[in-house]
């Protein structure tokens, strides 16, 4: 088995791939709130970190719905590509070519559904030769059976499953960095529960400075 390597911020690509209105209607294995605050939380630390970001629809005008607008309001720098109907975002020509020119050889891949929009692409990537990240918890399908049996699948083909915190962990790697608090931001939508305390560390900060 290949030795995966690490995540870098410099080596990489996020592909965000179907997060539209209709298509989250059909997920029940992970809540659909928590689902979108993690792909949320993905495209803002692309943004930070300047990763390039892909995104697709499927059928936007037809019922799986628009894509979630965040993606691009948090990360304006995201490139768009429709497609003609292909249900693998990668056998839409202008969707793999753009991928590739990027030059980034590990992708990490959030969509809906995980068994369609995560999976296909996902494995006709890895068949190219690249390294693939699939985030679970960023992606959502119909039951979770459904998401376990995808997770073998994608696993068996050599397919890292990841979450969205270890993502964002490995992208940062340390806390002694200027952006520190904008990392926090992004921790506060994957674990809303983090914002207590990041308040009542800044506030254990200014009290200190009062003294």
């Amino acid at each position: 088995m290949a030795v995966q390597t690490r995540i870098n911020t410099d080596d990489v690509a996020i592909l965000l791939i179907d997060h539209q209105s209709g298509l989250f209607q059909t997920v029940k294995d992970i809540d659909v709130t928590a689902l979108r605050n993690n792909v949320a939380a993905l495209a803002q630390v692309a943004a930070l970190e300047n990763i390039p970001l892909f995104t697709t629809a499927s059928e936007p005008n037809g019922p799986n719905g628009p894509l979630m607008p965040e993606i691009h309001a948090l990360a304006p720098h995201a490139v768009y590509i429709p497609r003609n109907g292909e249900i693998n975002a990668w056998d839409t020509p202008a969707f793999a070519e753009a991928v590739r020119k990027s030059g980034k050889k590990k992708l990490i891949i959030a969509g809906v559904l995980t068994s369609v929009c995560v999976a296909f692409p996902s494995l006709s990537a890895k068949s190219e030769g690249f390294e693939v990240f699939a985030v679970i918890d960023a992606s959502g399908d119909m039951s979770t059976l459904s998401s376990q049996t995808t997770i073998a699948r994608l696993t068996l083909a050599g397919v890292v499953p990841v979450s969205t915190v270890a993502v964002l962990g490995e992208i940062q790697k340390t806390w002694h960095r200027e952006d520190a608090l904008q990392y926090a931001s992004a921790y506060t939508k994957v674990m809303p529960p983090y914002q207590s305390l990041i308040e009542s560390y800044q506030k254990a900060i200014s009290a200190g400075k009062e003294v």
